[in-house]
């Protein structure tokens, strides 16, 4: 966007953005989809990494200067530096996220502006059709509290005097050289700490603003808006507040990231409270303690879950990109203990506690979730801590015990449970997560994984668990 390079940095706004992705309805040329793909990668450049015009370059150098901006953006995100638009780096570019460019400083807006006091009052101008003026105010409320608790800052609303930061839900062309642009486009935009208009927040009127899972959650951007209205700007972590892309996760026990914390903390110290609060830090790939709560296969592709993230390795790329679960499925929960692939019916099932969830492809079923007894689980068992689906049967790991399940006749085999060490003679551990490939059972147990081979039932390679993840 043009306006990006146009107002004076003391106004520049932060926008929420989402992106449209390309039509899938209809077959196109691979070489009309390569120059659609640099056409987008352009744009998207120019708007987050300043990329120049195409009027302002060197026609020779032109090319070159792409594919250095685009090693920059893969940087940003922990993509492999290719320099050119490859299908991870598109499906990137193509997810919801903020409007404010990625270059530069990722924490503190540059210049590092903030508020001289930390008694800082706001207004609510209007409110959108969607929501009455309470229920506005209860959000807003909300996602300024996220910010109170991690810091010294207090937010004080005001119906009458000036606010140090003003909200409001307005459409278009709204006065400020930032116009939104109608339904599922720009969000919102924040302004840095400042006089005037220094601080406030502009909310799209013509989105659908929402209390839940449904469209734009106005708590989670609001908080994200907050952050820019405080000072912050982008961070590169992927489970941040302040991280670029936008995912739902539910507002009522959201937990600032300790990335953000941190961030807040730099600029206006530690909080008032007597014990200071930590947050939810995002786990990494190359963590050698890294252990994983669940992992299963969908459709060839591998997916290991941990907290309320998920890693999506598929066989032929090499990259293992990092996501939200709820990014995929707002609808499942947070630390999910075990999942597994049902091939014969096409479906993969996922557990917490005594619950479980049924997808096919990224589609929930219908009547779930349901409760594990349906599966001929007594009410002693309170939860699954892995399970795999092979020639018929389900195989569940309870503590050191080992329950089979036959698909076809709906029941649990009879002689079950069993110890694991006697059905499977070398895993003598208690069992993360399990899935199968090939003929061969991949056992996590803690930061490692042992290889179970089905043809001569033992173990036949132990090794570290995030070289799944590309770590050596």
């Amino acid at each position: 966007m043009t306006m990006f390079y146009l107002i004076h940095l003391k106004t520049l706004p932060f926008l929420f953005l989402l992106h449209t992705q390309l039509a899938k309805s209809f077959p196109v040329a691979p070489e009309h989809l390569e120059k659609k793909n640099l056409e987008i990668a352009e744009n998207y450049l120019k708007r987050f990494y300043h990329l120049p015009s195409t009027q302002f370059r060197d026609a020779g150098r032109s090319s070159i200067m792409v594919a250095e901006k685009l090693k920059e953006m893969q940087r940003f995100f922990g993509l492999a530096e290719t320099g050119e638009p490859d299908s991870a780096t598109m499906e990137m570019m193509a997810k919801p996220r903020c409007g404010v460019p990625d270059s530069g400083d990722f924490m503190l807006t540059p210049g590092n502006p903030k508020w001289t006091h930390t008694n800082l009052t706001y207004r609510i101008i209007n409110h959108p059709s969607q929501l009455s003026r309470d229920e506005v105010r209860r959000a807003i409320e909300r996602a300024f509290q996220i910010w109170s608790v991690a810091s010294p800052l207090t937010f004080t609303e005001i119906s009458q005097q000036e606010a140090d930061i003003n909200i409001a839900f307005v459409p278009r062309d709204h006065g400020d050289n930032s116009p939104f642009d109608g339904p599922n486009g720009i969000l919102a935009h924040a302004f840095q700490p400042g006089l005037g208009i220094g601080g406030d927040v502009h909310f799209d009127s013509e989105e659908t603003w929402t209390q839940d899972i449904r469209n734009y959650n106005l708590v989670l951007v609001a908080a994200h808006e907050f952050g820019h209205s405080l000072g912050l700007s982008h961070s590169s972590d992927h489970g941040a507040l302040m991280y670029p892309n936008y995912a739902y996760t539910e507002p009522s026990t959201y937990s600032l990231p300790q990335d953000d914390i941190n961030g807040i903390q730099t600029i206006y110290g530690p909080s008032n409270n007597p014990i200071q609060p930590t947050g939810p830090s995002t786990p990494t790939a190359c963590d050698p303690h890294l252990r994983f709560d669940a992992v299963t296969t969908l459709r060839g592709e591998i997916y290991f879950f941990k907290d309320k993230y998920f890693w999506r390795r598929h066989p032929q790329l090499r990259e293992v990109d990092l996501n939200f679960i709820s990014l995929f499925w707002p609808f499942l929960p947070t630390g999910l203990q075990a999942a597994y692939e049902d091939f014969d019916r096409d479906l993969v099932f996922l557990f917490k506690g005594r619950q479980y969830w049924a997808l096919s492809g990224y589609d929930l079923q219908q009547g779930y979730p349901r409760d594990i007894s349906t599966y001929g689980f007594p009410r002693t068992i309170q939860a699954i801590d892995a399970a795999v689906s092979y020639k018929g049967k389900t195989y569940f790991f309870i503590s050191n015990q080992c329950w089979r399940y036959d698909n076809q006749r709906g029941s649990m085999d009879p002689g079950y449970p069993k110890s694991i060490a006697s059905t499977f003679p070398g895993i003598n551990c208690r069992v993360d997560a399990v899935f199968l490939q090939d003929s061969v059972l991949l056992f996590f147990s803690g930061p490692q994984y042992l290889a179970f081979n089905l043809v001569t039932h033992r173990v036949t390679r132990v090794a570290r668990s995030n070289v799944w993840l590309n770590c050596t």
